[in-house]
């Protein structure tokens, strides 16, 4: 289904920054939980540290980057536009599709960085 045919595209940037900003929210309960196994003893630091090698927690690991940097491109977007820079239609266009190219190169280059 395109989500498109029914919604701009900056109205699809817009409720990804949202949802990514959920997504963060709940991320955060991972990087939390390993922090706190990681700074429980030396035992606790080795089974995080073994728990991080796992394909799987590199994967959950990413995804949250993922959020991060989407979340942050759209909020540098939004900054941007609070100065009156792309305020028009075309402009907003433009943002949104910066948005997604920008996101999609950083959120590749932090799998490369992750994996």
């Amino acid at each position: 289904m395109d989500v498109t045919a029914w919604l701009p595209l900056p109205a699809v940037v817009s409720i990804l920054t949202r949802a990514s900003g959920v997504f963060i929210f709940l991320g955060m309960a991972v990087l939390i939980w390993l922090l706190d196994l990681s700074l429980s003893g030396e035992a606790g630091f080795a089974e995080a540290q073994q728990f991080l090698m796992a394909p799987m927690a590199r994967l959950v690991v990413w995804a949250i980057v993922a959020g991060v940097i989407y979340h942050a491109v759209s909020g540098v977007k939004h900054l941007v536009a609070d100065f009156g820079v792309g305020e028009t239609l075309e402009g907003g266009m433009l943002a949104a599709r910066l948005v997604l190219v920008c996101s999609a190169i950083l959120i590749a280059l932090a799998g490369v960085w992750i994996w």
